[in-house]
């Protein structure tokens, strides 16, 4: 059984599915390996201009497996403190993974987003989830902290720190309608809709320059990172030159809106 599905259900859109729906796609290690690698070829995929993640069955993803870490590789010899890092490290490494798509990412939270479930979501670059989609960081609930894989990085950037503060430190459920009213998800739509819903954003997304979507991707993320807003404004300038002067693209678009059609960006 492949515990990740890759499919292509609308030409330039691919969905990625963690595929445990018995375990609510629980992060053992046999999970995210192959979603790292899932991650990284679709990344290199051409044909994909934008990408859905979503999980199997009931759940987005159930954070921690706490009945079967599955296996770590190339750790024979290491003693548990180094384990420890190297296991961290390949978590870690699926964030990462997803900040460095090329293409941009749309979580569809079909449930439950607990602990490491829940900065996955955060990783991905836009989310929309189902009325029965609910967050937790749990890490506080087990006795250790609500800090892991990003966590206190991403979530005050998305709802700001007090909200965050107050969420990581209680550990208490962010259910769908909390989550859509303080900005955690773009959008919240019946179950049966989401991926539909999900498509409907990519297509949108795919009809736009290949450049101007990667470079917009970009600079968001580096946006959180900008030690100045001069700096920032910088950087944003030259990527819109890039695409100015390096395509026809706004040529085109003008001509489409004189003509009355759709823009056909060939980059």
């Amino acid at each position: 059984m492949s515990f990740i599905l890759i499919d292509q259900p609308r030409p330039h859109v691919t969905l990625i599915t963690l595929n445990r729906p018995e375990r609510m796609n629980a992060m053992a290690f046999d999970v995210m390996i192959p979603l790292r690698e899932a991650l990284e070829k679709v990344s290199v995929d051409n044909e994909t201009r934008v990408v859905v993640l979503t999980g199997a069955g009931h759940g987005f993803c159930s954070g921690a497996d706490q009945e079967d870490a599955g296996i770590i590789p190339n750790i024979d010899g290491l003693t548990v403190p180094t384990i420890a890092l190297r296991a961290m490290e390949l978590l870690d490494d699926v964030i990462r993974a997803l900040r460095r798509m090329h293409q941009p990412v749309i979580a569809a939270v079909n449930g439950a987003a607990i602990g490491g479930g829940f900065c996955l979501s955060l990783a991905t670059d836009i989310r929309l989830a189902s009325e029965t989609a609910y967050f937790r960081a749990a890490g506080i609930n087990n006795g250790l902290t609500s800090t892991e894989l990003g966590l206190s990085y991403l979530l005050p950037r998305a709802i700001g720190s007090s909200r965050a503060f107050e969420i990581m430190l209680t550990g208490r459920d962010v259910d769908a309608t909390e989550a859509d009213r303080i900005g955690l998800v773009s959008r919240v739509v019946p179950g049966e809709q989401l991926l539909d819903a999900s498509y409907e954003v990519a297509d949108r997304i795919a009809s736009f320059s290949r450049p101007g979507i990667e470079l917009t991707k970009r600079l968001m993320w580096s946006s959180f990172e900008a030690g100045s807003l001069q700096g920032h404004m910088d950087s944003e300038g030259q990527a819109q030159l890039f695409v100015r002067i390096t395509t026809q693209n706004f040529e085109e678009a003008i001509r489409a809106r004189k003509e009355k059609r759709a823009p056909q960006f060939r980059d």
